[in-house]
């Protein structure tokens, strides 16, 4: 999200508009709050990033003070799935995962571990849900898919990895996490535990950090375009109406050398 809003800032400088941030967790409640903090500061628009915006969320309270706020003249513009009829940019999590099992199968590996499959974030099971896809499609069977529930953060990672170990890793030779934070925590948790990454397990992440490209070995990841996604969120709020259109941006797959052909 940090790559997101530096986006957002330098983009709205050269239009000379100024960018304030508050951050809600992704908690509904407190995002109505904020939107109604916000509202009284009569700001030209507000950009809401989260995995999931919904209509009817808080019993439709949120959806309410949105539309009061853009009939008083402001603009809303959502990053992330929604089902509201304000603009809206997305990321295709779905293709970005299959991309990643894809790429996985092709080198080889054929007992995979999925790390995060977290059900109750959106974009977190779209890229579960792909990664299942793209394994399957490279001829990997559904039982030599293990998904692994953790916390979609670097300790997440750290603890589902050091688990693994333990338990003698399963045969497991990949590991795909739905983010980098976790492929980056998964590392360290393999190393911590004396498993050889590439050697003895592949890792692969989603979004392209910073740090991806600096620890070592550095992460294969399918790079989402967050930058973009800050740069059209400001353009799409600095227009005079929305029109609800929709603008759903897709990855890159980055190999690097977390990951290795088996044969």
């Amino acid at each position: 999200m940090a790559m997101v809003v530096a986006a957002m800032e330098r983009e709205a400088r050269t239009a000379g508009a100024f960018v304030t941030v508050s951050s809600t967790m992704a908690a509904s409640e407190r995002q109505l709050e904020t939107v109604r903090l916000l509202r009284a500061l009569r700001p030209r628009a507000l950009v809401l990033t989260s995995s999931r915006f919904m209509a009817n969320a808080l019993d439709g309270r949120l959806l309410k003070e949105l539309d009061s706020y853009e009939r008083e003249g402001g603009r809303v513009v959502i990053v992330g799935e929604t089902d509201m009829s304000f603009d809206a940019i997305g990321f295709d999590d779905y293709g970005a995962g299959c991309s990643a099992g894809a790429f996985v199968a092709e080198t080889g590996h054929r007992r995979v571990a999925i790390f995060g499959g977290v059900p109750e974030l959106r974009n977190m099971a779209l890229r579960t849900t792909g990664f299942m896809a793209g394994l399957r499609a490279g001829g990997i069977d559904e039982r030599d898919i293990r998904v692994v529930f953790c916390d979609v953060s670097r300790q997440g990672g750290f603890d589902a990895a050091r688990r693994l170990a333990e338990e003698g890793m399963d045969g497991v030779e990949a590991v795909l996490a739905v983010n980098d934070a976790v492929a980056i925590g998964a590392m360290s948790g393999f190393r911590a535990a004396g498993v050889v990454v590439p050697e003895d397990v592949s890792v692969t992440g989603i979004d392209d950090i910073p740090l991806a490209g600096d620890v070592t070995p550095r992460l294969t990841t399918v790079a989402l375009p967050l930058a973009q996604a800050g740069v059209e969120a400001i353009r799409f709020a600095l227009e005079k109406a929305g029109t609800g259109k929709r603008l759903t941006l897709e990855g890159r797959l980055i190999v690097r050398e977390s990951t290795r052909t088996r044969v």
